[in-house]
This record gives C-alpha cells, structure tokens and sequence, in this order.
C-alpha cells in the first residue's frame, strides 16, 4: 500500500521538479537578454550621452513599440509550433486601409482601430484555418499569404499614397501624444503585452497552447481542441497586426503599399533570441518584447554611432543563429537532465 502511494508522489515531484527547471532555464535567458541590453544601452551612452536625453528615450520606446507588439502576437503562434510570416504585409494593408477610410474625413480613433484589427483577424482566421483544417505546412501558407497580401495592397494603391496632412488630428495624436511624458504607443504595447502574458499562463485555453507546441500528439489525446486553438492563435496574431497597422498610420501619418514590408523576418527574429523556442512549448512575450527591444536598440545604437547600416543585418542574423543554437543545445540537455531524473524516481520507487 505504501508502495503504491509513493508512485505517484514521485512521479508529481519529478513533474513539479522538470516544470521548475524549464522555468528557471528561460527566465535565465530573459535576463541574460535584459543584461545585453542594459550592456548596450550604457556603452551607445557613453560614446554618445545624448542617447539617453529625454527625445532619445521617447524615440527608443517608440522605435520599438509596434515590432513588441507584433512579437507578442507572433509568440503565441509560435509557442503552438507553427510560424506567421505575413504579419509585415498584414500591417501595411492595414495601414493603408486605414489611411484610405478616414482620409480627409473626422472618423474617431476608435472606429480605425476596430476596422484595422478586423481586416488582420480575417487574414489571420485565413491562414489559421489552412494551418489548422487544412493541415498545409504553417510555412507554406503565411509565405503565401504575405505575397498575396502585398499583391491586393500594391493592386489597390497603384503608386498612391496617404499623407498626414489627409489624416485627422485625434488619430495623429494618438501616435505622438504622451501622458506624463509617456508616449502613448508604449504604454499601449505595455497593456496588451502584460494581457497577453496573463492569459498564456492563467487561463487553461493559454497554457494547452504550450501543451500543443510541447507535444501534439499528447495534447490531442489529452482532448485538447487543437485546431479550434491553433486558429486562434492565428486570428490574435493578425488582430495584433492589424491594431498596428493602425498605430503605424498614427506613428507616421504618411503611409504607402509596402508599410513595413521584410517586418516579418524581424519579427520573428525578435521572438527566437527572446527565448521563445521555434520548435514551440517554451518561452514568454516578456522575452519576445525583451528581443524586439533588443534589435531595435541595436539599429538605433548603430546610427548613433554612425555604423553602416549594413551590420545591423548583420548583427540581427547573428543573434538569430545564436539563439537557435542555444535553444538545441539547451533542449538536448533539458532532456538528457529530465530522462536521467525520471530514472531515478523510477528506480526509487
């Protein structure tokens, strides 16, 4: 009898145990991350002290606040196992959509968030439903989607172009204001990421999108619905991209056909050296929002110091290489550690 209550206690402990030493893993790269950044940000300040003036902050939080969003959308993707690569072309229509709605009209702010967030659930809820029902690889139809995307996009503008001087004041506000002299790009991309972060690991539908990346074949016999959850994760990430079409238009007031055109690759860079694994089941939006910092940053260090802007192409592959090679080297020993401590609860019990 005793031996039959020790089983399971053990088998719960190594669990507990193999969860914490996950945990402890990416928070490590979250702060090693952070720890760069702070290294970056004191260095381009000492060669330049006008780096961090009062205008150069509020350029680093703006410079950064629409690619943390769209990492934060892209990480819930890709925490299911799959990829989003139209999220830049989903911008620029909506971008575009949005300049061409309220151009030369009184339209509200909230109204052209709304039809921005719309147009990117319709092209997220397309290519989740081919990923999801249609079982056609992720990488396959986001790369087809964004062609398209840009196709209708540079069709519908045919050379046009939306300046700030059509756009009305309250949505221009919306990308140059501040409250406290806080932009308020920031402070939105602030309120959206820690919702997102609350939802991934406090609501059940949030975490079983770990459990899909973590193993799929599992989280399907678990009764996990998972492709009802993976066409989710879709629709949010183009919502999310859609929202920021709308804040690109505020940011910029003069947008055009290919409005963050080759973003995608960006964003997803963002997301795997902020720790969160390509392979899915790991990671969390603070680190994807602590990568996008990081490669904005790194562009801003680099005019700052008046560096080709080459490297930061450069730069960017690097970090992207690094953290994949980090990432296997970190699961294969994660596994090795986990397969060796379920032997030995094993042998315990």
């Amino acid at each position: 009898m005793t031996t039959l209550l020790e089983k399971p206690a053990a088998a719960a402990n190594g669990d507990r145990s193999a969860r914490a030493l996950v945990d402890a893993v990416f928070r490590a790269r979250e702060i090693s991350i952070a720890g760069a950044l702070v290294l970056l940000v004191l260095g381009t300040w000492l060669t330049n002290p006008r780096f961090l003036d009062d205008q150069g902050i509020k350029d680093l939080l703006l410079n950064a606040s629409i690619l943390v969003l769209l990492a934060a959308g892209q990480s819930v993707v890709v925490v299911t196992r799959n990829i989003d690569l139209s999220v830049g072309s989903v911008v620029g229509l909506s971008a575009f959509a949005c300049g061409k709605f309220v151009a030369g009209t009184g339209h509200g702010v909230l109204v052209v968030m709304l039809l921005g967030i719309a147009i990117g659930i319709v092209c997220g809820l397309v290519s989740g439903a081919l990923v999801s029902f249609g079982r056609v690889p992720a990488l396959v139809v986001t790369l087809g989607m964004l062609y398209i995307i840009q196709g209708v996009d540079y069709w519908w503008a045919q050379g046009d172009q939306i300046g700030a001087a059509d756009v009305p004041d309250p949505i221009l506000h919306l990308g140059s204001g501040s409250v406290l002299g806080v932009p308020y790009l920031p402070l939105i991309t602030l309120v959206l990421l820690a919702a997102t972060a609350y939802y991934l690991r406090g609501y059940r539908s949030g975490r079983e999108l770990y459990a899909i990346g973590s193993n799929p074949e599992a989280a399907r016999l678990a009764g996990i619905p998972i492709r009802r959850r993976i066409l989710g994760a879709y629709a949010f990430s183009g919502a999310v991209a859609g929202f920021a079409g709308t804040l690109w238009l505020a940011r910029f007031g003069t947008v055009v056909a290919d409005n963050a055109h080759g973003w995608e690759l960006t964003v997803v860079s963002a997301v795997v050296v902020g720790g969160v694994a390509i392979t899915g089941g790991t990671g969390t939006v603070w680190g994807a929002a602590l990568g996008a910092l990081l490669l904005t940053t790194i562009g801003s260090a680099l005019v700052v110091l008046k560096v080709d802007a080459f490297w930061q192409g450069a730069i960017t592959g690097a970090l992207l290489l690094a953290a994949i090679s980090v990432d296997r080297i970190v699961n294969l020993r994660m596994t090795a550690a986990l397969r060796k401590r379920s032997a030995r609860h094993g042998n315990g019990a």
